[in-house]
C-alpha cells in the first residue's frame, strides 16, 4: 500500500512538474500578446536546435529561411533557454546596435561568461565597456599604421608562405602537364600566422619562443572550449577550455611580473602600453591581453580563409587582385609595404569585404531588452533576448543583388566602412575596435601569397555555420609556387 502511494505521489509530482515546465514556457505567449509573430517551439529547448542547425554560412539556413517566409523578416522564438525576438531587418538591426545601454544591453549566455571570465570585453557592461572599449581604440589607432607592426605583418606573412616551398610535395600532377602541386590544410596556416602575429602585437613574443607554443597549445584548447556544450566535467572541451585560461592568465601574470621588474626592456607592444595605464586592475589587464589574442586570433584567420576560399573559386577576381599586387610590387623591388602600399589596395579591399559579407564570420549577436521597445509595428518585450542577424542582411538580395554571388565589383565607389547592411564586425558602441587591423593583415598576407603561388580548393569544402563558422575539412587547397617572371 505505501509503495503504492509513493509512487502515486511520484508520478503525480512528475506531472506537476511537466506542466509546471510546459506552463513558464508559453507564459510569456499570454502576458506579450502584441509581440511579433512567430513560434515557441517545444518546452525548455524551444527551436534552439533547429537555429542551430548546420548550413553553409553564404545561406541564410532552413531555420531563418522557414521562419522568414512564415513570420516576416522580425519574429519572436524561444531561443537559447529564452523569449526571443529574431531581428532579420536592416533598419531593425541597426536602431538595436545604436541603443546599446539605453534600450539593449549585451547578453550572453552563462557558459561564455565563465570561460571569457567576468572582466571580458566582450560580457561587461556599461562605463567598465566603455573604459576597455576606450583603450582598446587608442591600441588600434597607435598601432595600425606604426611601420614596426606593419613589418612584422609582412615578415610573418613571408615566413609562413616561404614554409610551404620546403615542405615536402605529395607527388600529385595536374592535367598531365607534369606540374607538382602541394595540398595545405589553409585554415591551420591561417592561425599560424594569425596567431604569430597577434602574439608580437601583444605580448612582444616572437613564433619560436617556447613560451609562445605553450600559450598556442593552451589557446587552442581554449578555442575548443568556446564553442563547446557548457558541461563542467574534468574532461570534458568546456571543462578543459577553463583550466586552459587559467593557465594562459597565469602565463601572461608571468610576463606582466617580468616586465615590472627593474631593468626590463620596453618592447613597444600592446603589454607596454597596458602596464602604463592606471585604469586597469591587474585582472583586467591580464583579461583583456586575453581578448586581444582571441580577437587577433579567429576573427582574422577566418577572415584571410574566406577570402582564399572564394578567390579560388573566381579565376577573374584571382586575376585583378594578382594585378593590383603586381603593380604595386613593381615599384618597391625588396622593400617593405607601408600604409601607402594598403591604401593602393582598393581591389583587395573590395574583396575582402565581398568576403566578409558573403562568409558571415560573426552571423548574429546576443542582446537584452531593458525595457518594453516600441519600434514601427514591433512590440519587444522587456527581459525578452534579441538577435539581430547579421547575415540575413547581408544576404537580403533586395539590399544587394546577387546576394549569394561572390562578386567584389559591387563595393567600387561604395563606403567601405560599417553601414546599416554592412556590419560584419557589429555595430554601435560595440563595434569590434580590430576590425581594421584584421583587414591590414588579409591584405598584406594576400600580397605575399598571389605573388608566390597560385591555388585552387582542393575538394569541395565549404564554409559552415554552427553558428561558429568553420571549414569541415580545414580547407585544403592545392598551391603551385609561381616562379619570378611569370
Amino acid at each position: 500500500m505505501m509503495a503504492g502511494e509513493l509512487a502515486l505521489a511520484a508520478l503525480a509530482t512528475l506531472l506537476a512538474s511537466l506542466l509546471a515546465l510546459v506552463f513558464s514556457h508559453f507564459l510569456p505567449l499570454l502576458l506579450n500578446p502584441k509581440a511579433p509573430r512567430g513560434s515557441f517551439g517545444w518546452p525548455l529547448i524551444g527551436e534552439t536546435l533547429k537555429f542551430l542547425t548546420p548550413h553553409a554560412s553564404n545561406t541564410l539556413g532552413g531555420f531563418l529561411e522557414d521562419h522568414c517566409s512564415r513570420y516576416g523578416r522580425v519574429f519572436k522564438s524561444h531561443l537559447f533557454c529564452t523569449p526571443t525576438v529574431v531581428s532579420c531587418d536592416q533598419e531593425l538591426n541597426h536602431f538595436i546596435l545604436q541603443n546599446e545601454e539605453r534600450l539593449f544591453q549585451c547578453s550572453y549566455p552563462r557558459p561564455i561568461h565563465g570561460i571569457l571570465g567576468k572582466s571580458s570585453m566582450l560580457v561587461v557592461l556599461g562605463e567598465d565597456h566603455k573604459r576597455l572599449r576606450n583603450l582598446a581604440l587608442a591600441l588600434v589607432t597607435s598601432t595600425k599604421l606604426k611601420p614596426s607592426y606593419l613589418g612584422d605583418i609582412e615578415k610573418i606573412a613571408l615566413h609562413v608562405v616561404g614554409a610551404w616551398r620546403n615542405q615536402q610535395a605529395d607527388g600529385k600532377q595536374e592535367d598531365g602537364g607534369g606540374r607538382v602541386v602541394k595540398v595545405v590544410g589553409f585554415c591551420e596556416e591561417a592561425r599560424k600566422f594569425a596567431f604569430s602575429v597577434i602574439v608580437k602585437q601583444v605580448l612582444g613574443l616572437s613564433p619560436e619562443e617556447p613560451v609562445t607554443a605553450r600559450i598556442l597549445e593552451d589557446f587552442l584548447a581554449f578555442m575548443k572550449g568556446l564553442i563547446s556544450f557548457p558541461l563542467y566535467i574534468p574532461g570534458t572541451p568546456y571543462a578543459k577550455a577553463v583550466q586552459a585560461r587559467e593557465r594562459i592568465s597565469s602565463t601572461v601574470k608571468g610576463i606582466i611580473e617580468e616586465r615590472r621588474s627593474p631593468g626590463s626592456c620596453k618592447k613597444g607592444d600592446f603589454l607596454d602600453v597596458l602596464l602604463s595605464s592606471n585604469e586597469l586592475s591587474d585582472e583586467e589587464k591580464v583579461s583583456f591581453v586575453l581578448d586581444s589574442l582571441l580577437g587577433g586570433y579567429e576573427t582574422t584567420s577566418l577572415l584571410i580563409s574566406m577570402v582564399v576560399y572564394f578567390l579560388g573559386q573566381s579565376a577573374e577576381d584571382m586575376d585583378l587582385v594578382k594585378r593590383e599586387h603586381d603593380s604595386i610590387r613593381s615599384n618597391k623591388g625588396k622593400e617593405c609595404l607601408t600604409s601607402e602600399d594598403y591604401k593602393k589596395m582598393e581591389y583587395t579591399q573590395h574583396v575582402i569585404n565581398e568576403a566578409l559579407r558573403c562568409g558571415n564570420i560573426v552571423k548574429f549577436v546576443h542582446r537584452k531588452a531593458l525595457k518594453d521597445v516600441r519600434y514601427k509595428e514591433y512590440l519587444i518585450p522587456s527581459g525578452w533576448k534579441v538577435l539581430p542577424v547579421f547575415s540575413a542582411v547581408h544576404l537580403n538580395p533586395s539590399l544587394h543583388g546577387n546576394a549569394q554571388h561572390f562578386q567584389p565589383c559591387r563595393w567600387e565607389g561604395l563606403n567601405q566602412g560599417t553601414s546599416k547592411r554592412f556590419t560584419p564586425f557589429g555595430g554601435g558602441p560595440r563595434l569590434c575596435p580590430g576590425s581594421e587591423l584584421a583587414k591590414v593583415e588579409a591584405a598584406f598576407f594576400l600580397h605575399h601569397l598571389v605573388l608566390n603561388y597560385r591555388w585552387r580548393i582542393d575538394g569541395d569544402d565549404i564554409p559552415m555555420a554552427y553558428p561558429y563558422v568553420e571549414f569541415q575539412r580545414g580547407l585544403p587547397i592545392e598551391i603551385e609556387p609561381i616562379c619570378p617572371g611569370s
